[in-house]
């Protein structure tokens, strides 16, 4: 069983899997697939997004005579992934406790 994956923690997933290099929209789709269950239509959206939100920029390099475009995280981009990051850690800490069962009257 897979959980659905909301917006702002795609958004979050999107950053930190271009945190470590850039990426072209289909790779990175693949890659984000085999993780989540979302389809190829979700993502591309999400990208242009953060690229309009200045989260992410991009520029296209040729291959096999067609350009990809590749996507890379700017440093608004990083400061964002940094807050997600601590965000998730209290939100997980809280989804924990409820799963284990630690919530009593």
């Amino acid at each position: 069983m897979r959980f659905a994956v909301s917006g702002l923690l795609l958004d979050a997933c999107v950053l930190g899997a271009l945190s470590n290099a850039p990426n072209y929209g289909y790779e990175l789709t693949q890659k984000t697939q085999s993780l989540l269950d979302i389809s190829e239509s979700t993502l591309y959206p999400v990208l242009r997004r953060l690229q309009k939100d200045d989260l992410l920029s991009t520029y296209d390099e040729p291959y096999e005579g067609r350009n990809r475009r590749y996507y890379e995280i700017t440093d608004k981009g990083l400061d964002a992934l940094a807050k997600y990051r601590e965000d998730w850690q209290e939100f997980k800490k809280s989804i924990d406790t409820f799963v284990k069962g630690g919530v009593k009257k």
